[in-house]
């Protein structure tokens, strides 16, 4: 890694650190924004009919949004990390496809179950679940191929199938928390039950990532525990370990006659990923694949990237201020979706 005084006096070193942050926050916002969206589609296999309509509902004015930073984080890797995108898309080609796939399958269900007969409605219902948990799973694998560093092995390969299901769990528990926040009753009493249980899916999720790590990687371990860089890092496992206490605590208290707190589990969900996101980018940062290409031998000429990175400096806020608005304008309990 240059020097810290490099990286604002040669285009070539700060601007890859620059799309390096741009892109660390198009993943991180997918995953807590699309997370709990793609998290409340895979709970529609748990609740009853008219349930499924206002959990669809609670999540329709921002999924489709939502999904605009997986573009921005994959237009990101392909214009600025070429390198990268084609070594990291190749080891993934088929957990892509098949993620593209669920992707599909979930729009799709999305428009179809509220338009078609209603004979067809479950059918379509169950199209969205399989949609939901299809890209929630081919995510958490790719994941664990990551982590791994795109290691052909059994263990893995096994270890993809943890992140897989454990990542669905924590999308789950993202999902859950919002629906905690956006409705009301007994539905509200069932997503109590959800959070609870996905939640300890989750946090074995973050631990078996935190064992991992460091061991199949000498560079990540040192980072870890060498001093006094574990004294650094310590305070992101301890504040998770506080913010799940706060949330379990916080679940025990349902149900709750005043809704105003309603949505501090989901704050402190979202902050929960966001601790884990950070935990694994200084793990791996400054390579962009895990102890084979670092961000500045990934990046594109510089003279490309001066050129995106003016672009991005217009899109990026438009991207922000949108969603901003669509959440301060969809704000409070959810109702049903209509189409007119």
């Amino acid at each position: 890694m240059p020097p810290l005084a490099d990286l604002f006096a040669d285009p070539a070193v700060w601007l890859p650190v620059a799309f390096t942050i741009v892109l660390g926050l198009s993943i991180v916002a997918y995953v807590v924004l699309d997370g709990y969206d793609l998290g409340v589609g895979i709970l529609t296999q748990h609740a009853e009919s008219d349930e499924k309509d206002l959990m669809v509902a609670s999540i329709g004015p921002f999924w489709d949004a939502n999904e605009t930073w997986l573009v921005l984080a994959v237009g990101i890797l392909l214009v600025a990390f070429p390198a990268a995108h084609g070594m990291i898309l190749t080891a993934l080609y088929l957990p892509v496809t098949l993620m593209l796939i669920a992707l599909i399958l979930r729009g799709v269900a999305f428009e179809f179950r509220a338009k078609a007969p209603p004979q067809w409605k479950p059918l379509w219902n169950f199209a969205f679940w399989i949609g939901s948990l299809g890209t929630a799973l081919t995510q958490g694998y790719m994941l664990g191929l990551y982590i791994m560093g795109f290691e052909a092995s059994w263990r893995a390969h096994g270890f993809a199938v943890l992140t897989a299901l454990c990542l669905a769990a924590a999308y789950a528990f993202l999902g859950a928390l919002w629906l905690l926040y956006k409705t009301e009753g007994e539905l509200q009493a069932k997503t109590v039950a959800w959070a609870k249980g996905t939640l300890i899916g989750t946090v074995v999720g973050m631990g078996a990532v935190s064992i991992v790590s460091p061991l199949v990687s000498v560079r990540v371990f040192e980072k870890w525990f060498a001093w006094p860089e574990i004294a650094l890092l310590a305070p992101i496992p301890l504040a998770s370990m506080v913010l799940v206490v706060a949330i379990w605590r916080f679940l025990a208290t349902f149900p709750r006659l005043d809704h105003r707190s309603d949505h501090h589990p989901l704050l402190a969900g979202v902050l929960l990923v966001m601790l884990g996101f950070a935990g694994l980018a200084y793990s791996f940062f400054p390579y962009i694949v895990p102890d084979k290409l670092t961000i500045w031998q990934a990046a594109a000429a510089p003279e490309s990237l001066m050129i995106i990175f003016v672009g991005t400096c217009f899109v990026l806020p438009v991207i922000i201020a949108y969603s901003a608005i669509a959440y301060v304008v969809f704000r409070g309990k959810a109702t049903n979706l209509t189409y007119y």
